[in-house]
Order: structure tokens, then C-alpha cells, then sequence
């Protein structure tokens, strides 16, 4: 793919796992500036999700990619809803999600064709598993049977 678009990722990134690592490398792999949705504590608990402070996983997210990605352009926003206003900018080309949220970007896609904004193009990023064969996430971590890397515990 060639790296010329603004790239859009959203998630909780609460605990930084493998799975996060291969979301996140297929978003920077897509283009040359990216924009990272980060989901606020209350749009985190209106799904159900458990997850540390927004200020916690923010930080722990840019000290990740800087790890990982050193000297990418990159952007945190918050993101309070399903789709937010970064989804809608038609400088934005390209959408990465898991397996389990690449449905969504139909949704997003009819949304921009209703204001007249051009389709992104889905980057689809398989869940990643565990040793046991189960997907990797942060509420498997959290619960102790699994760590970051996947390992059974």
C-alpha cells in the first residue's frame, strides 16, 4: 500500500498487547500520518469495558508507540463516540480495524457518503490469539489468565 494517506485507528488500549502491536502495525504501516481514536472513560463503561483512567492508557499508549514507531507522526484524540469527528474528515483515506469492528466501517463509509465525503478503505487486522487459541484482550489480562504476549497463566 502505498503510504500517503491519513490513517485512522480507535480503541481502548487499555493494557498494551500483541493484539494492540498488530493493529498498530498495520495503521502505521498504511500511511504517513496517523490519528490514533482513544476511547474516554465514560464511552469505555457505556460499552462495558473496565479499563484503567483515560490520562493512564493515553500515556501508556504514546510511550508505546515511541517505542515501537520512533519518529512517526502521530496524533491522540479522544474519542467519545462510536465514529468521531476524526472518522469524518475527508483527509482521511484509510480506516484499520480488528476483525471484531471492521463491520463497523460500512457504517462509517454510508456516514461520510451521506456528507458527501469519499469511502475509507478498511485495513482489516486479524484478532490475534493466545497460546490456548483464544483471542488476546486487555479483560483476559486483567483477570490473570493470560499476559500481554499471550502466554497462559
Amino acid at each position: 500500500m502505498n503510504p500517503s494517506k491519513t490513517v485512522i485507528v480507535g480503541g481502548t488500549f487499555d493494557t498494551i498487547h500483541r493484539g494492540h502491536d498488530a493493529l498498530l502495525d498495520a495503521t502505521f504501516g498504511a500511511g504517513d500520518e496517523v490519528i490514533i481514536g482513544l476511547t474516554s472513560d465514560e464511552f469505555a463503561a457505556s460499552c462495558g469495558k473496565k479499563a484503567q483512567s483515560y490520562d493512564v492508557r493515553k500515556r501508556a499508549l504514546a510511550e508505546h508507540i515511541e517505542l515501537r514507531h520512533p519518529a512517526r507522526r502521530y496524533v491522540i484524540q479522544k474519542l467519545d463516540a462510536e465514529f468521531g469527528d476524526m472518522a469524518l474528515d475527508a483527509k482521511v483515506g484509510v480506516l484499520v480495524a480488528s476483525t471484531e469492528t471492521a463491520p463497523k466501517a460500512d457504517a462509517l463509509n454510508a456516514k461520510r457518503q451521506s456528507l458527501g465525503v469519499d469511502p475509507v478503505k478498511v485495513v482489516e487486522v486479524p484478532m490475534v490469539l493466545a497460546d490456548d487459541g483464544s483471542r488476546i484482550s486487555s479483560t483476559r489480562i486483567h483477570a490473570g489468565r493470560i499476559d500481554p504476549a499471550g502466554r497462559v497463566l
